[in-house]
């Protein structure tokens, strides 16, 4: 528990980092001393000269005005007899230019919380709580934020000088243990090249985009100064291209003391693949600079390796980017002045996200976060944390509080998250009800649509697909998914049972099957709400053909294309769109060199222009969605509804001869399920390999089967 007192600079240090310390000693033997501390921006303690912990921009993102983890670390190891712990606090998600998205940043003081717990070998136990005791001074740091970087001056010597501390004697509430993932550094990357542009700058190539920082190790001398800029991609002519990052300015200015050192800016974190050398005192030396990637400790769940090496490459590309953005909170992007945590992004993801890694934790505690940031009508924010009222209340990206627990269930058996969801659901659900022009559809709402549809006019965000008609879909969808819930969980939900019915009807009578793009005929088909899904699947069919055999879908069409053909007996339509090279394809961004998935089909187009530098990421894991159809459909491996969390499983694997073979795996609790399959000599050979009962189907043929391996 930590009951001490939150304290913060009692002079204004403007931008800079302050540096609290705390000297103590002992003088009996200790059998244990914890560390409890929080802060309100992001903390890195250090107890005599040694980081204490491995967690990255600690606390982590909460709805903060609700709640603020802290953390408890083991010092036993650390303590001596004489005694120093340092605390350098930065504004992180809490405070700058990303917190004035999300919340009142200008209104925010960045503070800290501890408390030292040691416990002695006589069984005798003393406290070092936050208070008016702690000295302050300003740190090396004279500038640090999420968006804009960091100034980094390492010859000063923090001088403890400032005006006593301030202690708020106010309730701390909001304080709660840590629910989520910790942050750590993960994979380490060194330069693949050093490249001088036509424009003669020096740029380091990393070859991975990510989310992290860079360590640099030279020796200087005091005073030179080290300059970096960031960027994801180079341009046309092989120029450093930063314009997407639009006024980020992801800042990197470190000023070197005397002779050999070491340094990474662990309190912020940068979204890059390249970086340009604007300053740098001695000659380049690719050993000087790593790529250090940060993002949520999650465990690695999900396998998938094919013949086909640009297949395997989008699966490397959907992991990076789900690494990328699995960042505390399943953000859009994180380069940009943005790294939001967006729901449409995060639910159309979902369930990819669940194969590939163990989102149970991760996704819980932002949904936690997502009921906290619900309006008293129902109304749910664009982007979660958020707290400054419900503006863009959009299908599909609302709906986020249904779609993402109700696959949580499905993923992992999670009936926590059900029963605490269920009640924002159903508010949820209201506000659709109490808030349409039109009973039992969703009309007049400001949607966000197919958003990023090809079918957009010039400086468009969306296409043609009706917003009324997405709207009334999803809200048939979050409507089936509450009653769901409550039948499962024991709630009285026969008026939703007959809300829903009520939907499906006046939708038919509403769209009449007259779907006009591509999306509009996927909704219809991927929900269940059309009454006549062999009309509808055979025009969409046509309409893709007629399209070229290519995809015209945005953010909300995309996830459910290829379900919805393999579903209805189009798998070699949905594996030609999933194998196409040309753009529009999910194969396009790796013939111009990604290692992650972008925002926009045609983010660098076919002569190597730039869509736009206004909504331009090249880390954007969206799209990325199709690899859960690799895994349900190419692998088959697919949770039951009626014993989630792969209690039972059915394994259901569709092949196709443009691909050799292909092996799928999936870790679940009760052990890992593999499914293979390979053509040899005319024939296509499927290994099954499951830790529990199963429903498996091969090529039309039901066989039930214990916990074994089989081969068909």
């Amino acid at each position: 528990m930590l009951d001490a007192n939150w304290i913060h600079c009692k002079e204004n240090i403007g931008d800079c980092v302050p540096l609290y310390k705390k000297d103590f000693k002992i003088t009996h033997p200790i059998k244990s001393a914890f560390l409890y501390i929080s802060a309100r921006g992001v903390y890195e303690a250090t107890m005599n000269g040694k980081r204490v912990g491995d967690f990255i921009l600690a606390p982590g993102w909460t709805s903060y005005k609700h709640r603020i983890q802290y953390q408890k670390y083991d010092i036993t190891d650390s303590i001596l007899a004489d005694n120093s712990l340092t605390v350098a606090v930065a504004s992180g998600w809490y405070k700058g230019d990303i917190a004035n998205w999300w919340s009142c940043a200008q209104n925010h003081q960045c503070a800290f919380i501890a408390k030292i717990e040691i416990t002695y070998t006589d069984g005798t136990v003393s406290n070092i709580y936050t208070d008016t005791d702690w000295k302050a001074a300003l740190s090396g740091y004279h500038f640090c934020d999420i968006y804009n970087g960091f100034i980094y001056d390492a010859r000063l010597s923090p001088e403890f000088c400032l005006e006593t501390v301030i202690a708020e004697n106010n309730s701390k509430s909001e304080l709660i243990e840590q629910v989520g993932e910790k942050i750590i550094e993960q994979e380490r990357f060194k330069p693949t090249k050093i490249i001088e542009t036509p424009k003669g700058e020096t740029v380091i190539d990393f070859g991975q985009n990510l989310s992290g920082y860079v360590e640099i190790s030279l020796t200087a001398s005091s005073g030179d100064i080290i300059s970096l800029s960031f960027a994801e991609t180079l341009d046309r002519n092989g120029n450093f291209y930063k314009e997407n990052y639009r006024t980020a300015k992801c800042q990197y200015t470190y000023i070197c003391k005397d002779g050999k050192q070491t340094f990474k800016p662990t309190l912020t974190f940068y979204g890059y693949r390249y970086i340009r050398l604007d300053e740098y005192p001695i000659e380049v030396n690719a050993d000087d600079f790593t790529s250090i990637a940060v993002y949520s400790e999650l465990e690695r769940t999900g396998y998938i390796e094919t013949s086909d090496c640009l297949l395997n490459q989008l699966f490397s590309n959907t992991l990076w980017g789900q690494r990328s953005n699995f960042l505390d909170v399943p953000t859009d992007c994180p380069q940009r002045n943005e790294r939001m945590g967006w729901r449409g992004d995060a639910q159309v993801f979902i369930r990819t996200a669940s194969y590939n890694y163990n989102v149970n934790k991760f996704f819980e505690k932002w949904l936690d976060d997502m009921a906290l940031n619900q309006s008293e009508n129902g109304a749910i924010p664009m982007v979660v944390p958020f707290e400054k009222g419900c503006p863009n209340i959009s299908a599909a990206w609302s709906d986020a509080v249904a779609i993402c627990t109700w696959q949580l269930y499905l993923s992992y058996g999670n009936k926590e998250i059900i029963e605490k969801m269920f009640l924002p659901i159903k508010r949820w659900v209201d506000y659709i009800t109490n808030t349409t022009t039109k009973p039992n559809l969703w009309f007049g709402g400001d949607h966000f649509c197919d958003w990023l549809e090809l079918g957009a006019k010039e400086g468009q965000y969306t296409g043609d697909t009706r917003g009324d008609l997405i709207g009334s879909a999803f809200y048939a969808k979050s409507t089936e998914i509450l009653c769901n819930i409550g039948l499962i969980i024991g709630q009285d939900v026969s008026n939703y049972q007959s809300l829903y019915k009520r939907i499906i009807e006046a939708f038919n009578n509403e769209f009449k099957d007259n779907y006009k793009t591509q999306t509009e005929h996927v909704l219809a088909l991927a929900f269940d709400i059309t009454k006549n899904p062999n009309q509808v699947i055979e025009s969409l069919v046509k309409l893709i053909h007629d399209d070229g055999d290519k995809l015209q879908t945005g953010f909300v069409g995309t996830p459910y294309m290829l379900h919805v053909l393999s579903r209805y007996g189009y798998s070699e339509l949905a594996y030609t769109l999933l194998l196409r090279k040309d753009y529009p394809s999910w194969i396009y961004p790796i013939t111009k060199g990604a290692t992650t998935i972008w925002e926009h089909w045609d983010g660098i187009k076919p002569d190597g222009e730039m869509w736009s530098s206004d909504m331009n990421s090249f880390n954007h894991y969206a799209y990325g969605a199709v690899i859960d159809w690799v895994y349900a459909v190419c692998g088959g491996i697919n949770p039951v509804k009626a014993s989630p969390g792969y209690e039972k499983v059915l394994i259901s694997p569709i092949s196709d001869s443009r691909i050799d073979w292909i092996k799928v795996e999936l870790k679940t609790k009760y052990g890992v399920i593999k499914s293979a399959w390979s053509h040899k000599k005319g024939k296509t050979v499927y290994e099954i390999t499951t830790p529990v009962k199963a429903d498996v189907v091969i090529e039309g043929k039901y066989y039930t089967v214990d916990a074994g391996s089989y081969t068909f």
